[in-house]
């Protein structure tokens, strides 16, 4: 009977102090969004401090100069230019990247060898990127709290902060290999994050054909599994084919960028 009070009390303060959002993704597809952007701030933030005091990072500043340019490029043309971003390069050899609520954005050196232009790498963090616009992580989190009640309910009441279950945010954040656990973005969220990726990085003078490149390298690395970007990022015939698609869209805003405005130089 007690417990059975105190989850009740604590659903009540969880509804409390998270409300409930019905709003619409940027291409119109409904959402359930329970944590406001505060505490999402408050969840990337602490995520992406225990990742840097767990993964190394790289000693290489001209190719951490060469990241922070590509990525520097995207954020420009984000709609927030408020928001101060801290990019990262972690020195491992996964394939992987990813971006953070609260402006965080850490890329593997091991991603430089697949994405191996500055379009290439531009299509990534811009996709990881609009994940983050697109507000997926919220809706991660806020699903992993409707399917699985009980700890997520008792963080928010009890106002726990993100480090102390980082495995679960991080996860719903889209971080699960690194964590072991697998927590994908569903399709849907996928598709969204290719075409705000694609206008942003064509918009800020990258190549946006570079696209369809960078996925069919992935498909190519790591033998059947693929690298583990592919874990929580599917490559298969259909993306590319929609990649594909998808350049008589954003070609003209390719076209229309600053000549000159991609200058970033991948160091050799």
């Amino acid at each position: 009977m007690k417990s059975m009070m105190l989850a009740a009390v604590l659903l009540g303060a969880a509804l409390g102090v998270s409300g409930c959002a019905t709003t619409q993704s940027p291409t119109g597809r409904g959402q359930t969004l329970l944590y406001s952007p505060a505490q999402m701030q408050q969840m990337g933030d602490a995520s992406f401090a225990e990742m840097k005091k767990q993964q190394k990072l790289s000693s290489d500043k001209k190719l951490t100069q060469y990241v922070q340019c590509v990525a520097s490029r995207i954020i420009s043309q984000l709609p927030d230019q408020t928001q101060r971003w801290d990019v990262v390069l972690f020195d491992s050899e996964q394939v992987n990247a990813f971006a953070l609520p609260g402006g965080h954005i850490g890329v593997y050196t091991g991603l430089l060898k697949v994405a191996t232009t500055p379009d290439q790498l531009a299509t990534v963090i811009g996709h990881e990127v609009a994940h983050v616009l697109a507000q997926h992580g919220n809706e991660q989190v806020s699903r992993g709290q409707l399917t699985n009640v009980g700890m997520q309910i008792a963080d928010v009441a009890l106002g726990v902060g993100g480090v102390a279950n980082r495995n679960a945010y991080m996860a719903a954040l889209g971080l699960g290999a690194q964590v072991g656990i697998i927590l994908p973005f569903g399709r849907a969220q996928e598709s969204e994050a290719d075409i705000m990726g694609l206008e942003l990085m064509a918009r800020a003078g990258f190549d946006p054909s570079q696209s369809v490149v960078l996925w069919q390298n992935m498909a190519k690395v790591g033998g059947s599994q693929g690298p583990q970007f592919l874990s929580t990022h599917p490559s298969n015939e259909q993306r590319i084919v929609q990649l594909a698609q998808l350049q008589t869209q954003v070609q003209p805003l390719y076209q229309q960028a600053s000549p000159g405005k991609n200058q970033c130089v991948l160091p050799r």
